[in-house]
């Protein structure tokens, strides 16, 4: 087996989660909405997902809504939370900012550091007399960066604005309780936290107006149509419970890591290669090599480590990271950056193997 350093695009399912999840996919079937005894008893497991991520998040329970992923997530923040335009930041997911133009109306993207932070002033300088939404990730998903979220939410309530904040890869080492203290809502995907794919989360609190995404049944409060997936949903739950019990040990591990691996690299490499962004999450590096091509992911791969030059969603395209060139690279310096991300199951065998297949690649 190779040496997999791509957790921020997924991670292995965790065993207490399936063992969670395994009861719903078999006997336990019923839906939901169902009146009868089956439905009942996944109604039940679907409240009890529900109470445990909000007693996690230190919300209301009738503030989760759960949603197919953090994309879903995403694009339901931006198009239907609040009034007026929305301002986003330029190193948003796609999955934001994509959907900034369907929202209607007019929308805006703020300024960023060439460290890939934005600050209070990139915020204030940007909003305009009708923003109702202001949305920036807690942790950007390719460079690490953590942003200000408190400070950032702050300029946006003094305008009247709510402030939502994509906390899809920030669920490992941040404490989400007090994301939520500054935060109207966050989104969240299983798949980045030990989860199952294809289940996350919207948390929007009251008072917050929220319009419907997907039309249909009356499920989410009548916001949501469609029925829920019970085991995905409850392994959620269980996933999201294990990652904040354990993000001190799963910070203190993945940060040695990734300074070791850094340490292996930048030392033989000297100015041929850039840590990109600062005051970065623990398990996430994103180094731009100056001798890398096109190819050089794919050698990588062949010699059995699996890294990304980016986000997942965005791995096919031949287009240079958007999130780069909002940091001020040239299109070829954007083409060159490599995310490598690790887990608590990645071993310190492994990152010095890794950072001697880069060096080795590159030559």
């Amino acid at each position: 087996m190779g040496i997999y350093l791509d957790h921020a695009a997924t991670t292995p399912l965790k065993q207490q989660v399936l063992d969670e999840m395994l009861p719903y996919l078999t006997g336990k079937f019923g839906n939901p909405d169902s009146l009868h005894s089956y439905g009942r008893e996944a109604a039940y497991a679907v409240t009890s997902a529900r109470d445990k991520i909000a007693e996690i998040l230190g919300v209301k329970p009738s503030e989760v809504y759960f949603t197919s992923g953090g994309t879903e997530a995403d694009n339901w923040a931006v198009r239907c939370m609040g009034e007026g335009s929305a301002l986003l930041s330029p190193i948003e997911h796609a999955a934001a900012l994509s959907a900034l133009p369907l929202r209607g109306g007019q929308g805006a993207v703020c300024a960023v550091s060439a460290e890939g932070i934005v600050s209070p002033a990139d915020v204030e300088s940007a909003l305009c007399g009708d923003t109702g939404l202001v949305c920036v990730m807690a942790v950007n998903n390719e460079t690490g960066c953590i942003q200000p979220v408190e400070e950032l939410a702050a300029v946006a309530h003094a305008r009247g604005a709510l402030f939502f904040s994509d906390c899809v890869q920030a669920a490992c080492s941040l404490c989400l309780k007090d994301v939520l203290r500054f935060a109207d809502g966050i989104s969240l995907s299983a798949h980045k936290l030990g989860g199952p794919k294809g289940v996350g989360a919207l948390v929007v609190k009251s008072g917050a107006k929220l319009r419907p995404l997907i039309a249909g049944g009356e499920q989410e409060r009548g916001l949501r149509g469609g029925t829920l997936s019970v085991a995905n949903i409850v392994g959620f739950a269980k996933a999201l419970e294990l990652a904040q019990q354990n993000r001190e040990n799963f910070c203190a591990h993945t940060g040695m890591l990734r300074d070791l691996f850094e340490a292996q690299i930048c030392t033989a490499l000297g100015e041929n290669v850039i840590r990109d962004g600062k005051n970065r999450a623990p398990n996430l590096s994103h180094l731009t090599f100056v001798r890398a091509d096109d190819a050089f992911l794919n050698l990588l791969d062949l010699h059995g480590v699996a890294a990304s030059g980016g986000a997942a969603c965005s791995a096919h395209a031949a287009l240079p990271s958007h999130v780069m060139l909002a940091m001020g690279r040239t299109a070829e310096e954007a083409r060159r950056g490599v995310r490598f991300s690790f887990g608590e199951e990645t071993t310190r065998q492994e990152v010095l193997a890794a950072a001697q297949t880069v060096l080795s690649c590159l030559n």
